[in-house]
């Protein structure tokens, strides 16, 4: 069985890795609404590069809620998290590294991306997430 093709980067055709059933903390459907709103200026300027399917006809979602955490972006029909990582980054590893476990045992993959990188080098990390998701998502 063939599976389902979600885009093609290049002329790589990209896999579906879809994840059913993620955990869902509805308490924090408030804070992931404020967050978005809020938006901090990194965040817009990765949405700008990736709203309305502009990046490969991808559907990318911000401030989305799984389990206990409120991840920057999420690819439902990839499993994938963009993460952008600001200043506070340097100061909380060992939660990351915990949330970042805890995502990856559900499925997902996760890509990061500092501050500083999306502010001063958007094209260069809209490369690096194409070659992100050609390495983990192409159809053999």
């Amino acid at each position: 069985m063939q599976e389902e093709i979600l885009t093609s980067i290049h002329n790589i055709p990209i896999k579906r890795n879809f994840i059913l059933n993620l955990p869902y903390n509805a308490s924090l459907k408030s804070r992931a609404k404020a967050l978005r709103k809020s938006g901090n200026f990194s965040e817009v300027v990765f949405w700008k590069e990736v709203r309305n399917k502009s990046f490969w006809n991808i559907d990318f979602d911000r401030q989305r809620i799984i389990g206990n955490y409120i991840v920057d972006f999420y690819v439902k029909a990839l499993g994938l998290v963009v993460e952008i990582d600001g200043e506070i980054h340097n100061f909380q590893e060992e939660y990351d590294e915990k949330r970042e476990m805890y995502l990856k045992e559900l499925g997902l993959k996760v890509f990061r991306i500092s501050t500083t990188k999306m502010l001063f080098d958007t094209e260069n990390v809209m490369k690096e997430l194409e070659q992100f998701i050609i390495t983990e998502y192409k159809d053999n």
